[in-house]
């Protein structure tokens, strides 16, 4: 369970002290960002059907 729990902290849950200032949009004033946008392992919010769809791929050199 707490596998789940942290992917979907990372990947589905925007954080308020992740979030970044928008300067060229007038409606809108931030973007926000998850822990994995910020760590530039993704380029945008995941959904719970994305995560749950998403085929992993296993690590080279495991046999």
């Amino acid at each position: 369970m707490a596998v789940w729990e942290d992917i979907c902290y990372n990947l589905v849950r925007p954080l308020k002290t992740l979030r970044q200032a928008v300067s060229d949009d007038p409606r809108r004033r931030w973007l926000p960002r998850t822990p994995a946008m910020a760590a530039g392992l993704t380029d945008h919010i995941w959904t719970v059907k994305e995560l749950l769809t998403a085929v992993p791929i296993p690590p080279l050199g495991n046999t």
